[in-house]
């Protein structure tokens, strides 16, 4: 998985981007021409799960290298945010599988079991939605402290949160940096992976 790390920007665009793009096209495709969706409802799981493994991937290696590049007097809690980013990884991966049996699930009975439903996956949602942000969050915060070399503030990488958060446009900029990181001396010695937020 290191290997993410020293991808030039246009190799990552590729397996991020292209790569998940054709595959969608594909996948469409097949189910059109063949006229049987039993082809989306048995490729989406498989297209979502290879796409999600390869950006899942990225921000996990990039968030569990990072803070051993951190300056000495610099903790964060990578514990934290290995269980906060497993949280939508399980979310992703359940909701690819639903929709995969989809087929063979029985109708929603009435509205109030669809509203059931909604009220169940909601809060699920959100929830992974903001597990994500942490995710971004904790990768922009160790990047720019391994780059400055200092505890930093929300306001020195904010810029960094949002190429995240973008990133097909980000990565262009953020891939470069993390290259020269990697690149760079030997990571420092942190002894066991047990970081506190100072």
């Amino acid at each position: 998985m290191k290997k993410l790390l020293t991808l030039k920007h246009w190799q990552l665009f590729c397996l991020l981007i292209v790569l998940p793009f054709i595959l969608q096209l594909i996948h469409w495709s097949i189910a059109i021409v063949t006229m049987d969706m039993k082809w989306f409802f048995l490729l989406f799981p498989l297209v979502t799960l290879l796409c999600m493994a390869v950006y899942l991937g990225w921000i996990y290696t990039l968030g569990t290298q990072l803070v051993k590049k951190l300056p000495p007097g610099v903790r964060m809690n990578v514990g934290v945010f290995k269980i906060l980013l497993a949280i939508p990884a399980v979310y992703i991966t359940s909701i690819a599988v639903m929709i995969g049996f989809l087929p063979e699930m029985p109708a929603l009975a009435s509205d109030e079991d669809a509203m059931k439903a909604i009220q169940l996956i909601l809060p699920l949602h959100l929830f992974s939605m903001f597990c994500m942000f942490y995710s971004i969050y904790f990768n922009a915060k160790a990047l720019r402290s391994a780059e400055l070399k200092r505890k930093v503030s929300f306001s020195d990488f904010t810029g960094e949160f949002f190429l995240f958060w973008f990133f097909p446009v980000g990565i262009w900029l953020l891939q470069p940096r993390i290259n020269k990181l990697f690149e760079a001396a030997p990571e420092r010695e942190t002894g066991p992976i047990l970081y506190r937020e100072d």
